[in-house]
């Protein structure tokens, strides 16, 4: 079991500065999927904790010591590849074993321990096969289990899915965590698949330009997002975010497309007139009768549900998608509702949540 630590982390290459203050403290056992956009850091943190980079500044704490200037193979850490990273050359077995044999580990115990992570990940009857011999699922499975016979302290997983088919990456997600939760072992896990965020994270660590945007459970950055770029990053399709003002209501936003909405506590966004943005995802939007009309200009069908786009009414023709359960009722215009409660709203300026 481990405790990692990351404090005051900084990175730069030259006059870019890739990382800025990361500071996090991962418990033993728990798994923190780190997610953003592509260049937004997430791959260079894992190589600094992974000791394949060095920080600007900051420290790197394992289990009560700092590895920060430690090599990569005196810091008891085991990486999982996207591309796998096997020697063609050798059997299953021997890809497993290679790492205890470089460590001088009996025969005996390498064998033990190579067997143990076999029957654990369903190689056992391909430890004789070379990997060309295997699909891309079974190769990922296999250096998993170069990583579990090492027994490390903590497992790193650079976006390990993203060789793999849409079905293939369903059934491994799920395998890759019951395994981590049968070993305990601690792990970071990095992604840009907002799906792998979601489910595999014990906690969730959304990264945006090299800074925290947000850290928590993976419910609460969907359900209370710490700012516009979190709400529109995570969550398919994104978010939709409408300009409006505060009403003179107090509690009330009134849309820049017209509709006035009942949805915060105005002492918090300012005064009449302060520009905000309302955020509602599109699952939230209702049909309903007795609201506003939104002119459609694309349905897309996609079996069980249906994504609808339009605009709102002029004067601010606000694009909106919305996703429905089953089919979308036939007609150009349709009537809808932004129930209270899944609204957010945001600083117009700032991006930051206010509700």
């Amino acid at each position: 079991m481990a405790m990692l630590e990351l404090n005051g982390l900084r990175k730069n290459f030259g006059a870019t500065e890739v990382l800025r203050q990361i500071d996090l403290s991962l418990a033993s056992g728990e798994m923190l999927v780190i997610v953003g956009a592509s260049g937004c850091g997430k791959s260079t943190l894992l190589r600094i904790v992974a000791g394949l980079e060095a920080p600007s500044t900051g420290t790197v704490v394992l289990d009560g010591r700092d590895v920060t200037s430690l090599d990569p193979a005196a810091r008891d850490i085991a990486m999982v590849f996207q591309n796998y990273a096997l020697y063609p050359h050798m059997t299953v077995f021997d890809n497993m074993a290679y790492g205890l044999r470089i460590r001088g580990l009996s025969r005996d115990e390498i064998t033990h321990r190579v067997r143990e992570a076999a029957e654990l990940l369903g190689l056992f009857e391909f430890l004789e096969r070379k990997p060309r011999q295997l699909s891309g699922g079974q190769r990922q499975r296999v250096a998993m289990g170069r990583a579990i016979v090492r027994e490390p302290k903590l497992f790193l997983f650079d976006e390990p899915l993203s060789n793999l088919d849409a079905t293939l990456r369903v059934r491994t997600r799920a395998e890759i965590r019951r395994l981590q939760r049968r070993l305990g072992v601690t792990s970071l896990y990095v992604t840009h698949d907002q799906v792998e965020a979601m489910t595999l994270g014990d906690r969730l660590l959304v990264l945006h330009k090299g800074r925290p945007a947000q850290l928590a459970t993976p419910m609460e950055v969907f359900e209370r997002p710490a700012d516009t770029y979190v709400a529109g990053f995570i969550g398919a399709p994104a978010m939709n975010f409408l300009p409006a003002r505060l009403a003179d209501l107090g509690d009330s936003a009134r849309l820049d497309a017209g509709p006035l909405l009942h949805c915060i506590d105005g002492r918090r966004a300012g005064d009449e007139g302060t520009a905000l943005t309302i955020g509602i995802r599109p699952e939230h939007v209702l049909i309903d009768p007795e609201g506003v009309p939104l002119r459609v200009d694309l349905i897309e069908p996609l079996g069980s549900e249906t994504l609808v786009h339009g605009r709102l009414a002029a004067p601010g023709e606000t694009s909106l998608v919305i996703r429905l359960a089953g089919k979308a009722p036939d007609g150009e215009i349709l009537t809808i509702a932004f129930p209270p409660e899944h609204i957010h709203v945001f600083d117009a300026e700032t991006g930051l949540r206010l509700d």
